[in-house]
């Protein structure tokens, strides 16, 4: 039998911490207290050498349930669509109109944010509304 295991979503990114405070106000995370030995996270910084700062952050799930989500500078810039993206689950249960209006509103809350609407999937036979969304760097999710 296999055990289940935890796991952490990474980001490849620009700025670190910019992105992960932007994730933590799209799902409700929490920045984690600073390393120990460190009063504050600028403390933290401070202590690393100056090619080492900001070269990542983090956030976690308060309830402990979500993966946590690690945010890792990188040199290149994002050049193509992701291969893995998040689906952020605003209209759970939600049907129709009421599914809709519930995702547009997220959509806009997200928008003010800094994210981008690309374009909303509208209700067929098959499936339900969703709206396909790029964060602060550009990086593709889905409000679900």
């Amino acid at each position: 039998m296999a055990s289940i295991k935890k796991f952490q979503v990474t980001f490849d990114c620009a700025e670190p911490e910019r992105l992960a405070r932007f994730w933590c106000e799209v799902l409700g995370y929490v920045v984690p207290p600073p390393p120990e030995g460190f009063a504050t996270w600028d403390a933290y910084k401070q202590s690393q050498p100056t090619e080492q700062r900001d070269a990542w952050f983090a956030c976690t799930d308060p309830t402990g349930v979500g993966p946590r989500l690690y945010f890792q500078r990188v040199p290149e810039g994002k050049v193509v669509k992701n291969r893995v993206h998040l689906d952020v689950r605003a209209g759970t249960g939600l049907v129709g109109e009421k599914r809709l209006a519930t995702l547009e509103a997220e959509c806009a809350r997200l928008v003010a944010l800094g994210a981008a609407h690309e374009r909303t999937l509208y209700a067929d036979e098959d499936n339900e509304s969703c709206i396909v969304m790029r964060d602060i760097e550009g990086n593709e999710f889905c409000l679900d």
